[in-house]
Parts: C-alpha cells; sequence; structure tokens
C-alpha cells in the first residue's frame, strides 16, 4: 500500500491536477475570508466555510477522476491486480494519496484563526471544530468520486457522474421539499422503490421468477406495515433522503459543536465507498 500511495502522491504533485485543486480551494476560501472576516470584520470563520461547501462540486470531480478511470483505460489496472497486493491496500492506497492532496489546503486554513486573532477575539474551539468538519466533509466526498471513477474507464464521465451525484446530495433538501409528508404518499413512493430495486435484482440475475417473488414479498411487507400502523410513513421520503443529506451533517460543526454523530456518519460513508469501490475492482477481476 505504501507503494502505490506514494506514486499516486508522486503523480499528483508532479502534475497541474493537484496543484489546480489545491489553488482553486485557496483562491475560493481566500475571498470569502477577505470578504467575511477581513472587510466584514465577521469574527467566525466557520462562516467562511459553511459557504465553501459547493467547492466539492468542481474539486473533488477534478481530483477523482482520472484515479481508477485512467488505469482501466490505459489497462494499467491489470497489472495492480495482479500484483502481489490485496485490492483493500490498492483502493486505500490511492484514497489516502487524495486525502492527502486535500489535507494540503486544510492546513493552510488553520493558519486563518490565528491571522483573525490579531485583530480581535476568535473562538479557536469553534474555528477548528468547523476546519475538522470540513476535512471529513471533503474526505467523504473524496470517497464517492473514487467509487465512481471505479465504474468508468472514462475520466469524463467519471467526472460528470462525480458532479451530479454531489450535487443531488448538495440539493437533497431542495429535493425533499418536493415530496409530500402524507403517509399514503410515502407508501406509494417506496412501493416504486421496491418494483424499482426488483427490476434491477432482475437485470443482475435475468431470473424472473425470484425477481418477482422479492418484489412481491417487499409489496406485501409494505401493505402489511401500512394497515397496521400508517402514522410509520409520514415524512419517511425526508427521512430517507436526509440521510443522503451530505452537506446537513457539517452544520453542528459550523455551529461549534463537536458533533460524534456527524464523524461516525462521515467516517461510515467513507467505509462504504471504499468497500464497494474494492467489490467493484474485484468483480472485474474475476471477470
Amino acid at each position: 500500500m505504501t507503494a502505490i500511495y506514494k506514486r499516486e502522491l508522486k503523480s499528483y504533485l508532479t502534475s497541474m491536477i493537484g496543484y489546480l485543486f489545491i489553488f482553486f480551494v485557496l483562491v475560493l476560501t481566500g475571498i470569502y475570508f477577505s470578504a467575511y472576516q477581513l472587510s466584514a470584520a465577521y469574527p467566525k470563520f466557520e462562516y467562511t466555510l459553511s459557504s465553501l461547501t459547493f467547492v466539492f462540486l468542481i474539486g473533488v470531480p477534478l481530483l477523482t477522476m482520472r484515479v481508477l478511470a485512467e488505469e482501466r483505460k490505459q489497462k494499467t489496472d491489470q497489472l495492480l491486480l495482479t500484483a502481489p497486493v490485496s485490492v483493500g491496500n490498492i483502493v486505500l492506497g490511492k484514497y489516502l494519496a487524495l486525502v492527502t492532496v486535500y489535507a494540503i489546503p486544510i492546513l493552510i486554513m488553520c493558519t486563518y484563526p490565528l491571522i483573525m486573532s490579531k485583530f480581535g477575539e476568535v473562538s479557536y474551539t469553534a474555528s477548528y471544530t468547523a476546519i475538522l468538519g470540513f476535512f471529513l466533509l471533503g474526505c467523504a466526498n473524496l470517497a464517492i468520486g473514487v467509487f465512481l471513477s471505479a465504474l468508468t474507464e472514462s475520466q469524463v464521465i467519471a467526472a460528470v457522474l462525480t458532479f451530479v451525484f454531489l450535487f443531488a446530495f448538495y440539493m437533497m433538501n431542495g429535493i425533499s421539499s418536493f415530496f409530500s409528508k402524507t403517509s399514503m404518499s410515502t407508501c406509494v413512493t417506496f412501493a416504486l422503490l421496491i418494483l424499482a430495486a426488483a427490476l434491477i435484482i432482475y437485470t443482475m440475475i435475468k431470473n424472473v421468477v425470484i425477481s418477482a417473488i422479492i418484489g412481491a414479498v417487499g409489496e406485501i411487507i409494505l401493505v402489511v406495515i401500512y394497515v397496521i400502523k400508517s402514522d410509520l410513513f409520514e415524512g419517511g421520503i425526508q427521512k430517507v433522503l436526509e440521510i443522503f443529506n451530505i452537506s446537513g451533517h457539517f452544520e453542528n460543526f459550523t455551529n461549534g459543536i463537536f458533533d460524534i454523530t456527524g464523524i461516525i456518519y462521515f467516517l461510515s460513508i467513507i467505509a462504504v465507498c471504499v468497500f464497494l469501490t474494492m467489490q467493484s475492482i474485484l468483480k472485474r477481476r474475476w471477470n
């Protein structure tokens, strides 16, 4: 894993991609920092970080689009798959290299509260708690980008997929507002999702009977639960979509709260995406 980590890190720091990402993050941070902290004399650096969450929509696709897609296109992934190193170490080495590149602007951001302290009182606890949350938010977004890059051999498609998914997560509050909170509408939506899941299973196993049984059992269980206690479905869509509201879990950090739940949430996203990336590579290995 160490050799892969060093190779990936060197590739980012000897090309324009890594420096372009660092430059992009720091330029936007400097603009907001100058506007809010220096010009407006606003003492809360966490407010700047809260306004910067959109930076991942462009920065993450730029940084992760080639991490695995390029390996597939150049067929160099075959060398990695036949090397005496586990798939887990391959994925972790590449992911940790991305995190290291991302950590460079984060470390520079750590000096901003110190600069602010020269002009007045600053809450270091709130500022560095927000920086920690911002770092974890970025790491979660990078993990999503790595997983999506493993699904295709085209850098462009990987970048577009990453942008679309991150944008959907970024707009999750607005998306959830389009759905009704009534029990009936939630039940109907879940029924459609079960039907879609059955169709996806059919495309994977090509077995009509098994897919139909899974879909039928799911629909029956859904109806039984609705008949017994329909109150459970009130606001159910919003609760499900809240799981994918990644930026929403960053809000507590911007309020100076050391959110253990938020830390576990971000680490869970990272673990799930790394695991899915490993499974995607293993599937290609055995195929």
